[in-house]
């Protein structure tokens, strides 16, 4: 892929440094081939999965269902990628396991695991480039085995290579972790104060009268002038759900002033909360910049004293409720007319002033944290292609 090999590296076909196998469903129609204790991946559930290893499943399949279908269980530190509809997701499995057919499932036989799995990484681009079909781009295990690439001769290289960028991976997978406690430390606080010791004197009232709420739009992709050099964020649904923790600092597509002004997207201050409010309805997070969306959102603007931090709170614990009241023949759907009207308990002001004061430092820190994995991801993303292709040398 490269004109020039490095010094001590050489050129190889991936057949010859790794093993490739397929996966296999069991037949649906036949109980007795699931619920056993065997793990099942699809590539769904690595869809904006954040860590490197995955030690369980949404679906788990018997020996029965093993023997009776093309799935193969591949021994614990395998490495699964994702070969069909979204091709290059990529994880290691900490236990034994099975996939679907989506999945190009490698033992590492002369290269090392973690070097292979960061070059995987690498190279997500180019493997969407060569997958082929009419129907959804597929990357066969034929074409998978006959890439050619140059690694380190030496495996030590190899393993400080992967050493460096897992040292930022490790980094990152701590402060998911950290972030995770602080918000549930929040929601904790927050069932003792509003749940466990609710006062009868706190006042029901309908969201729609202590919140601002707003819906969303979609300037024409028709027009130009709408969307080239846009600076202000535009939202979908699907910049939420990558989202570590409770806040969006940025999103994939930027509107213009004109593109704003020309549909029904509305620009909200920082500290909106936004609701994803159709197909998937419920996601939530708190704006740290000021922001557009498109129209499946909710858009919650909270009155004083009703901070952000109370109401993203309430919203958290009460999604299924949310959900419960979507509808729709396509897909589910909830209005704001309909979620105006939900009912919430108000607390009174010196509460509310109080919990604030609580928790708005642990929001803080959640900010912070996922403001350091950004910069962690930017810098093991600068390198990753550099070690990869040698110009940086350990």
């Amino acid at each position: 892929m490269q004109n020039q090999i490095p010094s001590n590296w050489q050129e190889v076909k991936l057949r010859d440094v790794v093993n490739v196998y397929g996966g296999g469903t069991p037949s649906t129609q036949q109980k007795s081939y699931w619920g056993g204790d065997i793990s099942w991946l699809t590539p769904a559930e690595l869809t904006n999965y954040g860590s490197r290893s995955i030690a369980g499943t949404a679906s788990y399949i018997t020996e029965s269902g093993l023997r009776n279908s093309s799935a193969k269980l591949m021994p614990e530190n395998s490495i699964m990628l994702t070969s069909r509809a979204t091709i290059g997701n990529v994880t290691i499995n900490a236990v034994p396991m099975t996939t679907n057919q989506g999945f190009i499932n490698i033992e590492p036989k002369k290269v090392d695991r973690d070097f292979f799995y960061y070059w995987l990484k690498s190279k997500r681009k180019y493997l969407n480039q060569i997958a082929i079909g009419s129907t959804f781009p597929e990357l066969s295990k034929s074409v998978f085995k006959e890439i050619e690439t140059t690694i380190p001769l030496d495996k030590e290289e190899q393993q400080k290579i992967a050493s460096i960028l897992s040292a930022f991976d490790d980094k990152i997978e701590v402060n998911n972790k950290i972030a995770k406690t602080l918000e549930q430390m929040a929601q904790n606080i927050f069932k003792e104060w509003f749940v466990t010791n609710k006062k009868d004197s706190w006042i029901e009232q309908n969201i729609g009268d202590v919140c601002k709420t707003y819906g969303g739009g979609t300037p024409s992709t028709k027009e130009i002038g709408y969307w080239k050099n846009g600076t202000i964020f535009w939202a979908t649904p699907t910049d939420m759900t990558s989202l570590k923790g409770p806040f969006i600092f940025r999103t994939e597509k930027f509107i213009t002033e004109i593109g704003l002004k020309k549909s029904s997207a509305n620009l909200l201050p920082k500290g909106t909360i936004l609701l994803t409010s159709r197909a998937t309805v419920g996601i939530l997070a708190i704006s740290k910049v000021p922001i557009s969306t498109n129209q499946g959102f909710i858009c919650i603007v909270c009155k004083e004293p009703l901070s952000n931090f109370f109401m993203y709170c309430w919203l958290k614990r009460n999604v299924r409720l949310i959900q419960g009241l979507a509808t729709g023949s396509t897909f589910p759907e909830i209005s704001r007319g309909v979620f105006r009207k939900i009912k919430i308990v108000v607390p009174d002001n010196g509460t509310l002033d109080e919990f604030n004061g609580i928790v708005k430092p642990i929001f803080v820190q959640i900010s912070k944290i996922i403001q350091e994995n950004q910069k962690l991801t930017a810098m093991r993303d600068l390198l990753l292609p550099k070690l990869m292709r040698g110009e940086i040398r350990v």
